[in-house]
């Protein structure tokens, strides 16, 4: 099984005035039945260009997290929440640190680490000019620790995700309304499972993992984006999100293991 999850915002979009012409009347330009030749040769990045200083996510939060007694934690301490357009502005070490702890070392998962994420964006995979614009979550504590970091990507269409709702953006079309931009979690053009919410093992993770959660949501209004997604999470993740107002969903994938097979 394939899980996703969604959280939706029906509230215009400040980026509307940055849609072609008669953009979104009829059937959505990212839909199957694209007919328009235009709209089809620019479907990785469809209103947005190199240039374009009005898609700058400025976002920050401060949260305080609780005492605790148990853990020789007796005062507040705050936890700052950023986001930054690149990866490349997260030191690997403290975002691998993340990765190991969120999954564990017996299920590491290597989509997931600084390596490769940065790779796709130093080669231009995803990248703003594709229409996959990164504003990466960070949570520091006072003493500017990385306790948390989250994939994320401002999108301007749905390709490279392996989870097709082109119906939902037809949906949002037909009634006036628009599907993109939206928030995406997920690891680009790699439909493996895995944590989406990467937190290291502090006496706080389970507060860290609320406060994140808030921040993505928070990100998702101050944006006034249609919706967030978050795709291939672990099954932990998609159980507690359900909680969180988080609409759930279940694809199927088919795995083929080569049991020893012969010629």
């Amino acid at each position: 099984m394939a899980a996703t999850l969604t959280y939706s915002y029906c509230k215009p979009s400040p980026f509307l005035g940055q849609f072609p012409p008669n953009f979104g009347k009829g059937k959505s330009s990212v839909g199957q039945s694209i007919r328009n030749p235009v709209y089809a040769s620019t479907i990785t990045a469809l209103f947005w260009g190199s240039n374009n200083k009005s898609l700058q996510l400025d976002f920050s939060r401060d949260f305080t997290l609780p005492p605790s007694s148990s853990a020789q934690q007796t005062t507040p301490q705050k936890l700052s929440i950023s986001v930054v357009s690149s990866i490349l502005e997260v030191s690997p070490h403290a975002w691998d640190a993340c990765t190991l702890d969120a999954s564990g070392a017996q299920n590491f998962n290597p989509f997931l680490t600084h390596a490769f994420l940065s790779s796709l964006e130093q080669t231009g995979c995803a990248v703003q000019e594709t229409g996959w614009k990164p504003c990466h979550i960070v949570a520091k504590d006072e003493s500017q620790n990385i306790l948390a970091v989250v994939p994320l990507y401002l999108k301007s269409h749905s390709y490279g995700e392996f989870v097709f709702d082109h119906s939902w953006a037809d949906a949002y079309y037909g009634i006036g309304s628009r599907y993109h931009p939206k928030l995406q979690c997920c690891v680009p053009f790699t439909p493996v499972t895995g944590p989406r919410i990467l937190i290291r093992n502090t006496w706080c993770k389970d507060q860290v993992f609320d406060i994140m959660v808030s921040a993505l949501k928070d990100l998702a209004a101050k944006s006034q984006v249609s919706s967030l997604h978050i795709t291939f999470p672990s099954e932990n993740e998609w159980h507690k999100l359900k909680d969180k107002g988080f609409l759930q969903r279940i694809g199927m994938q088919y795995h083929w293991k080569n049991r020893n097979y012969k010629k």
